[in-house]
């Protein structure tokens, strides 16, 4: 029996190079270079420090070729098969498949199964926030939100070497999870997460709350019904979720 390994996690990367007819709606002719990975940020769920890791930590070769990432992405790659679980804000859509996309230019297989939690999902699922970008449900969620970046000239920084754009990419890089952090936590133990992985079945704890995995507060909410079956219902007293009591078989006791 051992805790979940929840990977919370941001990803940076270059713009993709190219040429193009116009400004806007661009007519791209031809690219010239794909989008690589610079930098990713990340924490266990649980454990204190955030971590960050970026090109410019590979040696010293690394002004010289930024374009190669495999060392990056490797890194990357050995985290997703630790973990049980992975979240990001547009997971799904972005950080996801762009890690995916760098590991197989590199060389890399699939990395060991495991669930994704994409917090955009969520608020686009079951809220109408005026914004559903990270920095907004932060600030109106009423916690600290993203860094200000200053705009493109900070990515152009780093594309040349410059080691303060470095320092700063790496301070919004690490400040994000925090901001990610903090919403999937409130998304989590405000019940809101409706479809998150069973996490008493990951752990083995066949008592507990399958969604946050808390033990003792289990409390009878009335009846739930599908088309068929009547089933007791539960709300969690950690995170507000509302479960219900498996009718039979083996394995965890709520679902």
């Amino acid at each position: 029996m051992s805790e979940p390994r929840i990977l919370i996690y941001d990803v940076e990367t270059t713009p993709i190079k190219a040429w193009v007819w116009q400004m806007y709606d661009a007519d791209v002719v031809r690219m010239i270079e794909p989008s690589h990975m610079l930098c990713f940020a990340y924490k266990w769920l649980g454990e204190e420090e955030t971590h960050v890791v970026s090109q410019r930590q590979f040696g010293r070769s690394w002004r010289r070729n930024m374009k190669d990432d495999r060392q990056l992405i490797t890194e990357l790659h050995k985290l997703f098969d630790e973990a049980d679980i992975v979240v990001a804000h547009n997971g799904n859509t972005f950080d996801q498949k762009k890690a995916r996309t760098r590991m197989a230019v590199n060389g890399l297989p699939a990395p060991s199964p495991f669930f994704q939690v994409d917090t955009l999902q969520v608020a686009r699922k079951q809220f109408k926030f005026e914004s559903n970008r990270l920095d907004a449900l932060a600030q109106q969620l009423g916690f600290e939100g993203k860094i200000e970046t200053g705009g493109f000239k900070l990515w152009e920084g780093c594309m040349a070497g410059d080691d303060e754009s470095w320092d700063k990419m790496e301070e919004y890089n690490i400040q994000d999870i925090a901001v990610l952090e903090d919403l999937y936590l409130t998304l989590l133990n405000g019940g809101w997460i409706e479809n998150h992985p069973n996490l008493s079945r990951i752990s083995g704890r066949l008592e507990a709350c399958p969604r946050c995995g808390g033990e003792g507060r289990m409390m009878k909410r009335g009846t739930a019904f599908t088309k068929t079956v009547e089933y007791q219902q539960y709300q969690c007293g950690h995170c507000n979720s509302y479960v219900r009591e498996r009718k039979a078989g083996k394995g965890p006791r709520f679902v």
